[in-house]
This record gives structure tokens, C-alpha cells and sequence, in this order.
């Protein structure tokens, strides 16, 4: 039975049901999957690497891995990202892959206001490994029989795709907004068209309290966010709060719309720990399950590894983005 839902499901997605992109817990520790807004956002180089494992307990769960680097370059005001993503679902090895190019540019409004626009354009493709898929006429009570008389589709399908967000931020105030897929890719696999749902983000929070001293700018912070996706059916909204103190930050998240979702408990309820040495920081995060699969899933682990260092020395001390960074 366990086979035969996984190989229906797989069906369902290569004849044009519409799916949702990755989701990640810290995407603080993943600015540039967020927003390409974030590319070249802070004072130094950055490198950021992720593994998410989503519903471990469950066969073929979805595994997915980030890898991005971003850079200012202080002289043109702009940032330039490369951001790299593979997900990978199911018995079938079901796998996305990205690779994109982002740019920034940094606005200044006034003395309190900054307003980042960015795009990311990038090449992305969709395989399936067919020979790993159980279908409905190799299943019998006795369990797998033989071949299958299924005709496979195409293994890998290709296209490129465009995004487009906006950032404006203060020194404790951040706001954003994405779209993502304008190009609206087709990844058809089984000699059809499925193109993939554009996505809308809206992100944002404060920071409520700032205490630092001449050596360390922000030894302790509390704050606030939100993110708010929306992506053809499927909406989900983030609520979180993060307290830092250096080394050591704290973070509790709640993930669900219960207004008018058909789980009132919501979706999740994440809990993150981070440690930030000098030039790296560590992060960890654990979604528990709270909607009628709570027994199931297992939860989701996430783990970030940030590594940030200067190639050149600034003329300026620039304005951050006061976001939190896990």
C-alpha cells in the first residue's frame, strides 16, 4: 500500500499537479533563497550552506540541500549572489536542481531608509529515476512481481526561470516582498505541460531590543518576524521570535494560516538554536509536527553553517539589514 500511494503520487505531479517550492525553517541563514534582495546585504563576503531532512520518518522523505556565496562591491553599490539548491523526494529520486545569478542594488531614501531591489535569473531542471519507481502492476498480495507495462516519460526536463523582490529596511525595521517563477518553468516529465506556480513572499519584523558596546555593536537583540507565501493553492504563514545574546541565539516559530486553513492547529511549530563564533555561525532547527500528522512525519531537522570573512577592506561602514540571521 505504501508503494502504491508513492508511485500514485508521482503520477499525479508528472500529469500537471501544481507542487510547492522548498521551504526552509532559518531562511535568515538562506537570505538569498528568501529574496536576491539579500545578495551583497552585509558589510562582508558570505557563504551559506543548509541540509534540510523534511519528514524524516517517512519513506522517500524530502531532502534539501543550499549553497550560496554573495559579495558587495562597494564602488557600483551593488551585491552579486550565486545561488545553488538541489531537492530531492521520493522513491524515485524525484530531484529539482538551481543554479542562479542574483544582483542587488542598494538605494539610499534618507538617513533612515534603505530600499534594495534584486533579481535572480537561473537555470533550472527537473529528473526522475525511473528504474527506482514501483507501479500499480508490479504489486500483488504477494507482494513485487516482474516488469511494468508503463511507457516512462522523459528523465530530465530543463528550462530557466526569473525572479524579482524588493527590500526596504531602517536601522531595527525590515519589509519585503518576492515573486518567484515569472518565467513559470515547465517541468513535464511525462510528455506533457506542467508549468510551475509563480510564488509570491512577503517578509518582514523588527528589531524590539538592541543593546551592544563599542567592541561588539549588538551583543543582545530581541525580534520579531513574519513570512507569508503564497503559491497557487497553498498559503503558509511564520511567526517568530529570535533572542540573542552573544554567542547564543534562541528561536521559536510557529507555521500554519489557521483562519483558513482546514487544520485549525496549523502546520508546525519550529524551535532553533544558533552559535555565533567570529566568522561562523551554527545553527539547528527542529519542526515538530502539529496538524493530523503528527504522528507520521517524524519532524523536519535543518542545519545551517554561515561563514562570513572580508576579501576587501570598505571605505565606509554601511547600513545592515537588521534581520536575524538564522
Amino acid at each position: 500500500m505504501r508503494k502504491l500511494i508513492i508511485a500514485i503520487s508521482l503520477i499525479l505531479i508528472f500529469r500537471g499537479i501544481s507542487g510547492q517550492d522548498p521551504h526552509f525553517t532559518q531562511f535568515y541563514a538562506n537570505p538569498l533563497y528568501l529574496a536576491p534582495s539579500f545578495a551583497g546585504a552585509i558589510q562582508s563576503d558570505r557563504i551559506a550552506a543548509v541540509y534540510r531532512n523534511q519528514w524524516a520518518s517517512l519513506p522517500g522523505a524530502y531532502v534539501t540541500y543550499s549553497f550560496s556565496y554573495d559579495h558587495f562591491f562597494e564602488n557600483f553599490n551593488s551585491g552579486l549572489g550565486v545561488l545553488l539548491m538541489r531537492d530531492v523526494a521520493g522513491t524515485g529520486d524525484l530531484a529539482m536542481t538551481n543554479a542562479g545569478l542574483q544582483y542587488s542594488y542598494d538605494i539610499k531614501i534618507n538617513n533612515y531608509w534603505h530600499v534594495r531591489p534584486g533579481i535572480h535569473v537561473n537555470y533550472t531542471q527537473m529528473g526522475i529515476d525511473y528504474f527506482k519507481l514501483t507501479w500499480n502492476d508490479q504489486l500483488s498480495t504477494g507482494g513485487t512481481s516482474g516488469g511494468t507495462i508503463e511507457q516512462p516519460g522523459e528523465e530530465v526536463k530543463a528550462d530557466i526561470d526569473f525572479s524579482t523582490s524588493a527590500l526596504v529596511y531602517s536601522d531595527r525595521l525590515w519589509f519585503g516582498f518576492g515573486v518567484d517563477h515569472l518565467l513559470t518553468p515547465n517541468y513535464g516529465l511525462w510528455n506533457n505541460d506542467a508549468d510551475w506556480p509563480v510564488k509570491y513572499t512577503v517578509f518582514g519584523g523588527a528589531q524590539v531590543i538592541k543593546r551592544g558596546h563599542l567592541f561588539n555593536p549588538i551583543d543582545e537583540s530581541l525580534s520579531l518576524a513574519f513570512l507569508f507565501r503564497h503559491q497557487d493553492i497553498f498559503n503558509q504563514l511564520d511567526l517568530g521570535v529570535y533572542w540573542y545574546k552573544a554567542p547564543l541565539m534562541l528561536g521559536l516559530w510557529y507555521r500554519g494560516v489557521p483562519i483558513i486553513s482546514k487544520d485549525p492547529r496549523g502546520d508546525a511549530v519550529a524551535f532553533l538554536v544558533g552559535y555565533k563564533m567570529d566568522d561562523i555561525r551554527v545553527g539547528y532547527s527542529y519542526d515538530f509536527t502539529i496538524s493530523n500528522l503528527v504522528s507520521s512525519t517524524g519532524g523536519s531537522h535543518e542545519i545551517s553553517v554561515v561563514y562570513e570573512f572580508n576579501t576587501s577592506r570598505a571605505r565606509k561602514k554601511r547600513r545592515m539589514v537588521p534581520c536575524p540571521e538564522f
